[in-house]
């Protein structure tokens, strides 16, 4: 696992005094708005320089145009100002505490100070957009750049940044947005599956996938097979119409585990006003229900394909409507699902196979949370799209410290999969793709016995983190710490470490010993 540090980046600097700075701070109608393209454009330069783009990068005028660029809603991270970096201890926080109930006022009246002098409409009741009782958040939505310069100045806010800017990801000289679906609409049936080549077919009836070899997961099944291992997988739902992942989740050799569908993506929102809590747990984009199916689908007796940790408890969380967050709702609700995860202490592994380019202190917090309170968290190092292909690296949130970042190879052993992202903040891989003919690797369709095929770092992160799982079943009483050091030092590259492939590729089955 990364070492753990401070991650300067997303604190912003703090006066040593204990009130609030009341620098002089210059009107709106004297800065220019800044285009979103020259924004697309800092962000694409940073991440290239450096690999990451965090809004503390950009001036109080970049903040404020991505807001008026975008949905408006700011996410504001808060503190006492006698309080230091809470990063690590971000899990032991109660915001309900006194001197944390009068910092999250103070920030709320700075909001509301400035946005009223401009808008009479402006209300107190009305003004958090997403309600938050765990982290040390608000979410407000903001038009004025004086209340963006006051809240980024002020020793109470950690960071203050646009919740739902999207950089512009284009595939057409008309700059059309291809982001808003990505991920959806490729888990289908994949007909013309050849036995031996494909797929193994294993007692009673199931097909494990052609890549289970490189990782020697048949091997391991004789010693561990992940039963009494609980993991999250936070993604876009769960296919109600696949019944091997709800009223068939336990056949043939699957047997005495638990399923739930848990969601926590709010509603769209109508004018800017919630119209609802939540959504329901089912997956509408086909995503998360082939995460689930490649980390934990049933060894059963239809036919279709078995996932790593066929005996392992599994909690769906559906958090975000596609797979890159884009939408100030998305961030809100996998930082909801963090926190969630956190919070069950029969929850040892957390996977997430999302993410966008640029960070986001909201899910940041959330992920420091869930780790402070013991979690294993796997995430994907990134899949591409027509903006990033062949430059963007590791993406936020697997480029964090506490995440294991996670992306696919081809299996010549050499070659990242075509769509993958590499980087040194990979920790593994696992061979996601075919050279001779591209096939992907085998998980369950959106209905149906017949399996589809998917693949990426998306994939790659939920086998992994199901590879976890069988190692953890075989050695509960081992710590989280001890459970990465197994995966690591049974991995290819180990002891050395690659610079794009980090430790390799696990060998789950030595992995056991």
């Amino acid at each position: 696992m990364k070492k753990i540090t401070s991650f300067a980046l997303l604190i912003f600097a703090m006066s040593a005094c204990n009130v609030e700075s009341e620098n002089d701070l210059a009107s709106t109608s004297s800065e220019t708005l800044v285009s979103s393209s020259d924004l697309d454009k800092t962000i694409k330069n940073s991440l290239i320089k450096t690999g990451k783009f965090d809004w503390s990068q950009a001036s109080d005028v970049e903040v404020w145009s991505a807001l008026k660029q975008s949905d408006k809603v700011m996410s504001i991270g808060y503190k006492p100002a006698n309080v230091g970096d809470i990063n690590k201890t971000i899990h032991e926080i109660d915001i309900n505490e006194s001197s944390w109930k009068a910092t999250k006022q103070r920030v709320l009246d700075i909001v509301f100070e400035e946005e009223s002098k401009t808008n009479p409409e402006y209300k107190r009741e009305t003004m958090e957009v997403f309600q938050e009782s765990i982290l040390p958040v608000v979410d407000v939505r903001v038009e004025n750049l004086s209340t963006v310069k006051r809240l980024r100045a002020s020793n109470l806010v950690r960071y203050a940044e646009p919740m739902g800017y999207e950089a512009n990801i284009t595939n057409d000289s008309k700059n059309a947005k291809v982001a808003s679906s990505s991920g959806c609409g490729s888990n289908t049936a994949e007909t013309g599956l050849v036995a031996g080549v494909d797929y193994n077919t294993v007692t009673p009836n199931a097909k494990a996938s052609w890549n289970y070899a490189y990782h020697n997961v048949q091997q391991a099944w004789t010693r561990s097979t992940g039963a009494g291992i609980k993991m999250v997988i936070i993604d876009t739902g769960n296919s109600d119409s696949q019944e091997n992942l709800n009223t068939a989740f336990n056949q043939g050799q699957s047997s005495g585990r638990s399923i739930e569908k848990l969601v926590t993506l709010p509603r769209d929102r109508f004018l800017g006003i919630p119209i609802g809590p939540v959504e329901t747990p089912n997956d509408d984009c086909g995503h998360g229900t082939s995460m689930q199916g490649a980390a934990c689908a049933p060894r059963g007796t239809d036919g279709n394909a078995v996932g790593v940790a066929y005996n392992a408890n599994l909690i769906s969380i559906h958090a975000a409507a596609d797979v890159f967050l884009n939408e100030s709702r998305e961030s809100k609700g996998v930082a909801d699902a963090f926190t969630t995860a956190g919070n069950r202490a029969d929850v040892r592994i957390i996977s997430m196979s999302m993410g966008n380019i640029f960070s986001s202190g909201q899910i940041a917090d959330a992920v420091r949370y869930a780790y402070g309170k013991g979690k294993l968290i796997f995430c994907a190092a990134g899949t591409s799209f027509s903006w990033t292909a062949g430059w963007a690296g590791v993406i936020f949130p697997a480029n964090m410290a506490e995440a294991v970042a996670v992306t696919g190879i081809k299996d010549n052993l050499s070659q990242r999969c075509d769509a993958c992202h590499e980087g040194s903040d990979v920790d593994f891989v696992v061979v996601m793709e075919k050279v001779s003919d591209s096939r992907k690797p085998l998980s369950v369709a959106m209905s149906g016995d017949t399996p589809s095929t998917v693949g990426g770092s998306s994939v790659a992160t939920a086998s992994t983190a199901a590879m976890a799982a069988l190692v953890w079943s075989k050695f509960p009483t081992l710590t989280r710490d001890q459970i990465f050091d197994k995966l690591k030092i049974n991995s290819s590259y180990y002891p050395g470490r690659n610079g794009n492939f980090g430790w390799g590729r696990i060998n789950v089955d030595n992995a056991l010993n």
